[in-house]
């Protein structure tokens, strides 16, 4: 029994196995963030009533918390999986890595935009040099550094490589991002939901921002999974399995 957990996961990270896995497990994936997205969003916009303080303008939080909570986990994530295919040359981990940057960059994206969108009725300005604003615009620079970096070599294993390295290195914003309201005096407000003690935010609002975040976690699966997989097809061209995939496409088509 020790061992069926290693065996699972090495038989896991073959490209074959995890291109049926992927394809198995996306369409459930993507069906359950639109649900959950869509009851979020009713939730927030709807069920939640307005701030005491920011009236309806705070319902931009509902899109803006879970994005930057995603910009975070997306990047933690993809550090995990560049340590472990820089460490046992695990070519699957080195595709996972580099297809989540974009991903975690479009989120970043939209942390930034709705943040702006949020800030100018609350803070008066679009823009302010603060320290959570400043690092998640750093995390959105290493974000992008990274795809040039991977796009940057023919080799694509040498680019991996190396952005993966990148992606060891700018983990060190990831603290920054997150504790930069503790460090610093700034005008971005402090967490509102604690995983431990008591919320700062009425029950009716914490469910849509939780539902949310769930929501936004089972997008980042299928969108990932969905890009691995055309990762795969074309780095196996050439290997027997994308043949006989190709081969039974045709014939069912």
């Amino acid at each position: 029994m020790a061992n069926w957990v290693p065996l699972w996961l090495h038989r896991l990270g073959s490209p074959p196995v995890f291109y049926r896995f992927a394809g198995a497990v996306r369409p459930w994936a993507l069906g359950l963030a639109l649900i959950l997205g869509a009851v979020a969003l009713y939730g927030g916009l709807f069920v939640a009533p307005a701030d005491y303080q920011q009236g309806d303008a705070y319902r931009i939080i509902f899109i803006h918390v879970p994005s930057a909570w995603m910009s975070l986990f997306i990047y933690g994530a993809m550090a995990v999986a560049a340590f472990v295919g820089l460490v046992w040359r695990v070519k699957l981990a080195e595709t996972v890595a580099m297809e989540s940057a974009p991903i975690g960059a479009a989120f970043t994206l939209i942390t930034l935009v709705t943040g702006s969108l949020w800030g100018k009725p609350m803070w008066g300005t679009w823009w302010t040099w603060d320290a959570r604003l400043t690092s998640e615009l750093v995390l959105l620079f290493i974000y992008l550094g990274i795809v040039g970096l991977y796009h940057a070599f023919e080799d694509r294993r040498q680019g991996a490589r190396a952005a993966s390295f990148l992606v060891l290195i700018g983990a060190v914003n990831v603290p920054i991002v997150h504790f930069s309201v503790n460090w610093w005096n700034t005008l971005h407000q402090g967490a509102t939901i604690r995983l431990l003690g008591p919320s700062h935010m009425d029950a009716s609002m914490v469910w849509p921002l939780l539902t949310m975040m769930l929501a936004t976690k089972c997008y980042y699966v299928a969108s990932l999974f969905a890009r691995v997989r055309a990762d795969l097809l074309a780095a196996e061209s050439g290997k027997g399995w994308v043949r006989d995939l190709a081969l039974g496409t045709q014939e069912r088509a």
